[in-house]
């Protein structure tokens, strides 16, 4: 009798040690492919995605009409914070800029972020393309809006609208604003690489020292390659 009462408080105990399981561990092998998995779902490098995500990470270069350039992004947190430097080779000028990125809607395939560019222009005032080009050092201003829509799964859809700003910074009240509508689109290759196209056009306007405002047409272009590092 006594033996059979031990055995009725044994078995749920029994029952319980092999209904409870230890906790599946994550090998090294599975973590990776997970962010393998999320690289390709918000894959993109020079535009796309909108806004990387927390941790991601990713290096892009590009050449076109009038400038070649090459840019840096950090996902932090729901933000993203970058470096992009440009060279205009048809005015000799080069621009260095600190860019933040934020998302303020997203809705399946679709996202928007804006953009601001803060950093300088340096421009020789070459009048070899351009006889109207300015000469000087000039503070760069650069909000943006950034669109993108996932086409397909290795096809991203993009709409951008870009005002940089320079400011000259020395006497003369010289200044150039240049507000540029773009679409186009950055192609997933595989590897973390991506492939993009970018095509813009909108007005130049500008003053030249003591002289009056003038405008004309705006335009830019762009073929360029990336790699996310994370």
């Amino acid at each position: 009798m006594k033996r059979l009462m031990q055995a009725w408080v044994l078995v749920p105990w029994v029952a319980m040690a092999q209904g409870t399981t230890a906790p599946e561990k994550t090998t090294p092998s599975e973590t990776e492919a997970v962010r393998v998995e999320d690289r390709q779902r918000h894959f993109g490098a020079m535009l796309a995605p909108a806004v990387l995500p927390d941790g991601g990470s990713a290096v892009a270069g590009w050449v076109g009409a009038p400038e070649v350039g090459v840019s840096y992004r950090q996902g932090l947190s729901g933000w993203e914070l970058g470096a992009r430097a440009r060279f205009d080779y048809l005015h000799l000028s080069t621009t260095v800029e600190a860019v933040g990125r934020w998302p303020v809607w997203s809705e399946g395939a679709w996202a928007v972020a804006p953009e601001l560019g803060l950093g300088v222009t340096a421009n020789p005032g070459s009048r070899y393309f351009d006889a109207q080009n300015l000469r000087g050092w000039f503070l760069r201003v650069d909000p943006a809006l950034v669109a993108t829509w996932r086409v397909v799964e290795t096809v991203a859809a993009l709409g951008t609208v870009e005002v940089p700003y320079d400011l000259g910074l020395s006497p003369g009240g010289t200044w150039r604003v240049k507000p540029l509508a773009g679409v186009g689109a950055e192609i997933y290759l595989g590897e973390d690489l991506t492939l993009s196209l970018l095509g813009q056009l909108g007005v130049d306007v500008f003053k030249e020292v003591r002289g009056v405002t003038q405008s004309r047409l705006g335009y830019g272009a762009r073929l360029g390659l990336g790699v996310r590092l994370f």
